[in-house]
């Protein structure tokens, strides 16, 4: 790596300072201010960091995070939003300052402008009692912090006001020899005159601005701010006067697609969905749909992506919704995977291909590894107690037993693995076990089976996750989960099931036995490929020329990044193994957990019913995708997204537009004659689009969607500024000044159309159809860093314009809420039990013996479940030590429901025997 810096440039002061605190080895190289060294620049950018992809950062917050990111310091939530708020918060005012103090000499004035910032600093640090910014320890954000202060902070002649939480953060800091090695090499002791020549060079930053509260979100910045130069509007107006290109169009898919030489081929993968289950929307962000927004972002950008997923049908899971339905396994499996395929369908999910794991070439495959890791002395054997189910009569799969963690007393852990410290569980270390089937305490039997063993595996391993991880987009959890498996040192893997569903492990010794899911569902991936193509091999054993992806939700790292891997790595075929490993937190519904039998949350098969497009669907679950937290689906927060952002933002800067051509233009898109304002709005759409496609290629859907937004917030702007609805009626220059707004404004709405073809793409089509946009302005705006040209030429004439969006109203959506919160079934509950209370003992028996206590078992199947959740419910709140007044009442439904199914199941619902405490 090379590190580029420029004496006297305070944003070089944060890139020198995290070197020296992460210790990170690269090269320093001191250039002049006026040196261009990240070649697409049309302007000087100091710092950059040349990567040795041969990639340039040139964000001097960017190049912080990937050296802490480098030395293994991967940054939290509440480091990423002081980041956010320095780069939008704090920023404008300080180059303010320090404009006023070193180039207009008026170091008085510099506490005025910086009050805001420092006050809402001062009262962060005292309210959080902690001696850094995020806890006990320097992150990040103190050293970018720190960084961007130490100028002002560190001059006693600026009277910047009582600030002392502040002031003794800051000394903390000021006394580390990493801060005052990298403040002595840009400011050569010099203080705020070490800084004179360059900001001499820098334009005169805007005022600051005085209304706004310094804790506003970042999102809702104002980006007009940003402070445009010259050569970025020359440069940006260049741009735009190129057109179209003549690159050839994006055409139709040629299947079965393969690797092509000279182009960039990637293999995109979303985790498996088990079949036993309808997907509800946290499964579908968490997969299949930031799969699909990043597929079809790299189908635009001229890639050769192959995109493949697919229904993991083998298992407990699928034996047991078998018995439950009275259906054989194979037909759960062709059931369920139809709703899955119809669900995705409906969310506009565009799979190359979509299987599933039941199939021939899962069984080759799988088995084939199977042999050669037996060959290469990867297996071991061993007996192991297993947990048994005598209700059930049978041996109990790691995710149908639940207790106590051993390690952190989470009370819900899994057989597998505690969701709460992440930690790897054998089930019968769990205490208090109980099966997840019948709520029975399961017995433990011994049983053999076989074994990878992943400590010989685990220095292989090691090596690849080094090379992957620091040369691929891993996100920070999945490189964090990663890190603790490998803290704790690999154990032996059992890889074999006593179950008759799975696929059959070839071995003689082991012939009644299956394949665990975890050693079997990945595998998935090269079968589903497989039933796609016979030339799969040219995708998974081409690691030269493929580049893969895997996305998934959190749970699912360690299989991926740990386990599945020493799998082809001991297999030794030459796999194609994971380059970039994306993982989602979770998504939650409002406060609570999605619950299907409670009837909590939307579920895939439901979204369709609420008369909601999947396109807003799309749009919201991606605006709130989890991406480095956990986050919540909210009906309120999804109307207020719909009304504000695409309603009152997005759809109305694309209507009035168009609307504008078609009025006063007689639908054809008039001359334009730029002017300065132009050309500035060119350089901050460029910009944004630039911003949109470096956030994309590094997979971060969330974030580049804010750039979409910000567009057409500009534009909105615009537009209101020049008024042309009144301009067209004025003289000829006013009339030409109409015509350039609008001819502009329209232009930007064809750019938007492709910027937000991967999140909606119907709408992405409407937009373009009403325009008569070219197809071709797809690959023109995404090549390279981003393109912002005229696409939408003087005279072209346009289609029909009309309303993009509709407004979500308040009734609609409480009525939404209601549906799917879970109140049908608490109604019932209530009224079932207002019913019990009302009828008289003589009468409840008379009416039992009327009804000769019939049985209904479809009804007791229903409470069986019902009792259960309830039963979760109650325990969860127990674990939490909630409220006495709480837990009473949960307990009441308990015991209420489980009268309930004594009766649906002909018994008499004989009251509970009252417990004394334990001592």
């Amino acid at each position: 790596m090379k590190l580029f810096v420029s004496e006297g440039n305070p944003h070089c002061l944060k890139v020198l300072a995290s070197l020296e605190v992460t210790g990170v080895k690269c090269d320093v190289q001191y250039v002049n201010h006026e040196e261009k060294v990240v070649p697409f620049l049309s302007r000087p950018a100091l710092p950059a960091l040349l990567l040795p992809s041969g990639t340039h950062l040139f964000s001097s917050n960017a190049i912080c995070r990937y050296l802490f990111e480098v030395s293994g310091q991967d940054s939290s939530e509440l480091c990423s939003q002081w980041l956010e708020w320095e780069a939008t918060e704090l920023q404008p005012p300080l180059l303010q300052a320090l404009h006023m103090a070193v180039v207009q000499g008026k170091g008085s004035e510099v506490s005025k402008v910086l009050q805001g910032p420092l006050n809402y600093l001062e009262q962060s640090l005292s309210k959080r009692n902690m001696p850094y910014l995020t806890g006990e320890a320097v992150s990040l954000a103190d050293v970018v912090l720190w960084a961007a202060l130490y100028p002002v902070l560190s001059d006693s002649s600026l009277a910047l006001g009582e600030h002392k939480a502040v002031k003794t953060w800051f000394d903390r800091g000021a006394v580390m020899s990493a801060f005052q090695s990298a403040a002595q090499k840009v400011l050569q002791g010099k203080g705020l005159q070490g800084m004179k020549s360059y900001m001499q060079r820098q334009p005169a930053p805007q005022s600051s601005r005085d209304t706004q509260p310094c804790n506003s979100s970042p999102a809702e910045a104002e980006e007009s701010e940003r402070v445009v130069s010259e050569e970025e509007m020359e440069a940006a107006t260049l741009t735009w006067s190129k057109g179209l290109s003549t690159c050839p169009l994006v055409t139709d898919r040629q299947h079965p697609i393969l690797p092509q030489e000279g182009k960039r081929n990637l293999l995109v993968t979303s985790a498996l969905p088990y079949v036993n289950n309808v997907p509800h929307l946290g499964n579908i962000i968490g997969c299949v749909l930031s799969t699909d927004v990043f597929a079809r972002y790299g189908r635009m950008r001229g890639w050769n992506v192959l995109f493949v997923c697919g229904t993991d049908e083998y298992g407990t899971a699928t034996e047991n919704k078998a018995r439950e339905e009275g259906l054989t396994p194979q037909q759960i499996c062709d059931k369920y995977h139809a709703i899955h395929s119809n669900i995705y369908k409906w969310f506009q999910i565009d799979f190359d291909f979509f299987g599933r794991t039941t199939t021939e070439k899962q069984t080759e495959i799988a088995q084939n590894i199977f042999w050669r890791l037996h060959k290469h002395d990867f297996l071991v054997e061993d007996t192991v107690e297993q947990l048994r189910c005598d209700n059930c009569q049978r041996f109990l799969a790691d995710r149908f037993v639940e207790g106590i963690c051993p390690n952190c007393n989470y009370p819900e852990a899994r057989g597998d693995q505690c969701d709460k410290c992440g930690r790897l569980i054998n089930a019968v270390e769990l205490r208090e076990p109980q099966c997840k089937v019948c709520r029975q305490t399961p017995s433990i039997r011994s049983s053999k089976h076989l074994f990878l063993d992943l400590p010989k595996l685990e220095s292989q391993l090691e090596q690849w996750l080094d090379k992957s991880t620091s040369t691929g987009d891993w996100t920070a959890n999945a490189k964090q989960i990663t890190r603790s498996w490998l803290r704790d040192g690999l154990k032996p893997r059992c890889i074999t099931r006593d179950l008759k569903w799975g696929t059959p492990v070839p071995h003689p010794d082991f012939k009644e036995k299956v394949f665990y899911v975890w050693f079997d569902a990945p595998v998935g991936y090269l079968s589903i490929t497989a039933n796609y193509t016979d030339q799969w091999e040219k995708w998974w054993k081409n690691p030269q020329q493929v580049e893969l992806y895997n996305f998934m939700a959190k749970d699912n790292v360690p299989f991926h990044s740990v386990v599945f891997p020493c799998s082809l790595l001991g297999a030794q075929d030459n796999y194609t193994m994971v380059n970039h490993l994306v993982a989602t937190e979770y998504l939650n519904y409002e406060d609570t957990k999605f619950s299907k039998s409670r009837g909590v949350g939307v579920f895939g098969d439901m979204a369709q019913d609420t008369g909601i497009p999947s396109d807003v669907w799309r749009f919201y679950l991606l605006y709130v995708r989890p991406e480095g937290q956990d986050s919540a689906f909210s009906w309120a927060d999804m109307a207020t997204k719909n009304n504000s952002e695409l309603l009152n933002n997005l759809g109305n800067f694309i209507n009035r537009a168009g609307m504008f051509v078609t009025k006063f233009f007689d639908g054809c898109v008039p001359a334009m004659e730029l002017q300065q304002e132009d050309k500035r709005l060119l350089a901050l759409v460029g910009w944004e689009l630039q911003q949109y496609i470096q956030l994309m290629d590094k997979v971060k859907i969330r974030d580049a969607l804010k750039h979409i937004l910000n567009i057409s917030r500009h534009g909105n702007q615009y537009i209101q500024l020049n008024e042309p609805w009144k301009k067209i009626k004025g003289g000829d220059a006013e009339m030409q000044r109409a015509g350039t707004v609008t001819g502009l404004s329209v232009n930007i709405s064809c750019l938007l159309s492709v910027m937000l073809l991967p999140y909606m793409p119907t709408v992405s089509q409407t937009i373009r159809d009403q325009l008569n946009g070219p197809q071709s302005c797809i690959n023109t705006m995404l090549q390279g860093t981003g393109s912002f040209v005229c696409s939408l030429n003087p005279g072209h004439r346009i289609g029909t314009v009309s309303p993009l969006f509709q407004k979500l109203e308040v009734d609609q959506i409480e009525a939404l809420k209601k549906k799917f919160g879970g109140q049908q079934m608490t109604a019932q509950s209530t009224a079932a039990s207002t019913q019990a209370a009302a009828v008289p003992a003589p009468a409840a028996a008379a009416a039992e013996v009327a009804t000769g206590n019939t049985a209904d078992p479809e009804k007791a199947k229903q409470l069986t479940q019902a009792v259960a959740e309830q039963g979760e419910k109650v325990r969860a709140l127990k674990a939490q030590k909630a409220e006495k007044a709480a837990i009473t009442a949960e307990v009441a439904k308990l015991l209420d429901l489980k009268k309930q199914l004594a009766l649906a199941e002909g018994k008499s619902p004989e009251p509970a025997p009252q417990k004394g405490k334990k001592k």
